[in-house]
């Protein structure tokens, strides 16, 4: 019964709001409308109504899948100071990275559905029902990792809303096995995308030991950018307590690891460039173009350059102490991660091709459509669970008094029923 009351007190919290939330609301079902129009037509024609080919058959959707995974990992930057560390001040936003990372990992998903021709064939990959080839494929092991670190959000998320809606204290000790096991599975999750593409000896672009490094490295510098400008809005929109100390502890993470991110790009620059060969072709096509065909050029130097101006303002005190500069490090972090991840890792792989053929790619229309109906949607259900999550935190949507006794009464006379009846 408390568990039905739950669901429905929550639901009850989507319909209450401002002016500028239902205006959001909408904003974000029109994009989903019009990227939904979109797949409607890619699903009759097939990905041919793409600029993705026999050549390069991973593109901007698989770009934003990589990019996502890494999101989702970086939300344990904030359960390891919550929990490790035991501070309250993060631990009071922890659910709102534990939301972060389970809508990162639900659009990771979605990504790669519509990144399928036929997405009905994806019965193929349910164990027991189809051929899962575990553990022999890495694609195997992904959808188990990303599907885990999924429960294992939802799973904890729902016990602390639980608990507080009705009122009791959470145990530690129930959940705090379950919150160490999603540490190490935020790793994971990220280090077995890596070996996706790594394990690919035919693409030397890829085909690097240091590419799982590099991906957890940039992971923890866009992720806590995100969370950064999400815990402002939400302290500036809604009110939320969100405190100065837990953006400053994101900030420092987020400095470190865009550092070793950027020394990790200059690394591969040198194996790349100092003795080049064939090897190098793509990275040569990439950074300077290869026979003529540098469209991929503007978006890798562009990226480098926001993630130098972001990294000046995060080192220079000065500047970080300015909160537009900040903030606009924040935007330029995440905006230079997704390019340098997406964009300027997937495709390069592609060009030129194990026989020499150079066939570009860039996204068109209805990639972009699609891909912004996915971000509409991940970002509709966040506002969704953390409307209902932060009313519950704050107290406004509880369980009632007199309906908690009513329940507590219901058990005791079932109890005492039970002791009547003779065996």
């Amino acid at each position: 019964m408390a568990l039905l009351l739950f669901f429905r007190d929550a639901f009850r919290e989507l319909f209450r709001g401002s002016l500028l939330y239902w205006a959001w609301i909408v904003f974000l079902w029109a994009i989903i409308a019009l990227g939904g129009w979109s797949y409607i037509g890619q699903l009759s024609n097939g990905l041919v109504v793409t600029n993705m080919s026999n050549q390069v058959s991973w593109g901007f959707y698989i770009s934003n899948f990589t990019f996502l995974v890494g999101v989702a990992a970086a939300a344990v930057m904030l359960v390891i100071p919550a929990y490790i560390f035991d501070r309250k001040d993060i631990r009071d936003v922890v659910l709102l990275g534990d939301t972060m990372a389970v809508t990162a990992v639900m659009m990771a998903m979605l990504f790669v559905i519509v990144d399928i021709g036929r997405p009905d064939r994806i019965w193929h990959m349910i164990p027991l029902i189809g051929r899962f080839n575990f553990p022999v494929s890495l694609l195997a092991w992904d959808v188990i990792v990303l599907s885990g670190y999924l429960l294992l959000n939802l799973g904890i998320s729902f016990y602390l809303l639980f608990s507080h809606y009705q009122g009791r204290e959470v145990k530690l000790k129930t959940y705090l096995p379950f919150i160490m096991l999603a540490i190490f599975w935020a790793i994971s999750i990220h280090t077995v995308t890596a070996f996706l593409y790594s394990a690919n000896t035919g693409r030397p672009f890829w085909h690097n030991a240091l590419l799982a490094p590099r991906f957890i490295a940039s992971a923890f510098c866009s992720g806590p950018a995100l969370a950064i400008l999400i815990l402002q809005l939400v302290r500036k929109l809604v009110g939320y307590p969100v405190r100065q100390s837990a953006i400053d502890t994101l900030r420092v993470t987020m400095t470190v690891a865009l550092q070793i991110t950027l020394f990790f790009v200059i690394a591969d620059l040198f194996t790349d460039f100092y003795f080049e060969g064939a090897h190098s072709a793509s990275a040569r096509y990439l950074f300077f173009g290869l026979h003529g065909a540098a469209k991929l050029t503007p978006w890798i130097w562009s990226a480098l350059a926001l993630l130098v101006i972001a990294v000046t303002i995060l080192m220079i005190r000065s500047l970080r102490r300015n909160p537009l500069l900040f903030n606009l490090a924040c935007v330029l972090t995440v905006i230079g991660v997704w390019i340098e991840k997406g964009m300027g890792l997937v495709i390069p792989g592609y060009i030129p091709t194990p026989l020499g053929e150079i066939f570009e790619y860039l996204p068109n229309s209805t990639e972009v459509r699609i891909s912004l109906a996915i971000w509409a949607i991940g970002l509709l259900t966040f506002t969704l669970l953390a409307k209902a999550g932060m009313a519950i935190e704050r107290g406004q949507v509880r369980l009632r008094d007199d309906i908690e006794e009513e329940l507590a009464g219901l058990t005791n006379d079932e109890e005492s029923e039970s002791l009547k009846t003779p065996t």
